[in-house]
Parts: C-alpha cells; structure tokens; sequence
C-alpha cells in the first residue's frame, strides 16, 4: 500500500488537493484533525498542553482555544517564540506521529483487497521528522502573493494582517524550497483548480494504475 506524506507551506492549497485524491479514491487523514482530537478534555496531550501554557488557554467549557493557544505559543519575541513553538510541538507531535502510523496501518489491513493508498496531510511532515514514515512526499505550492491572499479570504481579514500572519507562521516552517528539495513530487496550485486537478490525476495514475 502506498503511504502518502501531502504537505506544503501554509495556504498552498493542501487541503484542496487532498480532496481532489479522496474523490479518486484515496484515503486520508489531517493532522490537524488528529491534533483536535488529541487536544480534547480527557486526552493526556490535553492535560500537558494546559499544564505547559496555563489555564488562559480555555474556553469557559474547559476545552482548549486555539487561538489563545498560538497567541501563547507564537510569542512576539523572536528567540522566545522559537522556544515556546518547540515546546508545543514537543508535547504534540509525537503523539500525532503514533496516531498517523496506527491509522495508516488500520486502512492498510481494512482495505488490503482494495489496493488501497494512504495519504497523511500535514504541515509539518519534515519539520517534525516524520518523512521516513512515507513511502512518497509530496509538496504542494503556490507563490507567496496566493498564500497571503488565499490566508485573507480563508479567515476574513484584510490583506496587510494576512501577510503578517502568514509570515509569523511561516518562520515556525522550513521555506517552502526546503520542502521541494525534499519531495518526491511537486503539485503546483498557482493556476486554476482544473490545473491543479489534472496535475492530481497523472499523479494517482502513476502512483495506482
């Protein structure tokens, strides 16, 4: 079964391109939605999380905001949010690391008469170490102009606090020419969603014909 890392710098479009290989029949799953579930009263990640950055971080019914929690964790100053990013992801990732294996092998034994594929869509793949855990990677990207304007459509704000944004995050990232070293394959989203499709589709024909 091939196991599928889709990552790319922050609103590249990986969600979008994940859709179009779920619709061709793939699998997958997000890593942020394992982290949601991961970040869930009861969860022992829950209990470290608002151990580490106090209880500021909830919501009146004790489940974590996570927009206090990147306020908390991207810190204004440079070196210390660097240091408070590291602790967050230290908490986080090695739990969602686990998460993704279990449920890639889960598909692997459910679907083993189906020729299936498993794809994990995360951000951080190569920043949190976890390429080794795909058979293939592959980057998704756009020009930084598109991530900044597709950022301010996404959450509503102007584009001047969507650069902001998106340049605070990305600093918490490897440049996305670091990521295209490293893929095995490059899906391009700087033109229209039928590019981006076709692009999508010569790669499922190659990767399950």
């Amino acid at each position: 079964m091939p196991k599928l890392g889709l990552t790319g710098s922050i609103a590249s479009g990986k969600s979008a391109v994940g859709e179009m290989f779920v619709a061709l029949g793939a699998h997958l799953i997000q890593a942020d939605r394992i982290a949601h579930g991961l970040m869930l009263p009861g969860q022992p990640v829950y209990q470290e999380v608002v151990a580490h950055f106090g209880q500021q971080i909830l919501n009146p019914d004790r489940t974590i905001n996570r927009s206090q929690l990147a306020q908390a964790a991207f810190a204004p100053d440079p070196i210390h949010r660097q240091s408070r990013i590291a602790e967050l992801n230290q908490i986080v990732h090695p739990a969602v690391l686990r998460a993704q294996v279990e449920w890639m092998a889960e598909i692997e034994l459910q679907y083993k008469d189906q020729n299936p594929v498993a794809i994990v869509e995360a951000a951080l793949i190569l920043e949190a170490g976890a390429a080794h855990q795909f058979d293939r990677l592959i980057v998704v990207t756009c020009s930084e102009a598109q991530r900044i304007a597709r950022f301010a459509a996404r959450q509503n704000v102007d584009l001047e606090t969507a650069r902001k944004e998106v340049a605070r995050r990305m600093a918490a990232q490897l440049p996305e020419s670091e990521k295209i070293k490293a893929a095995d394959f490059i899906i391009d989203n700087s033109g229209s969603l039928e590019q981006t499709r076709e692009q999508v589709l010569q790669l499922w024909n190659q990767l399950h014909p």
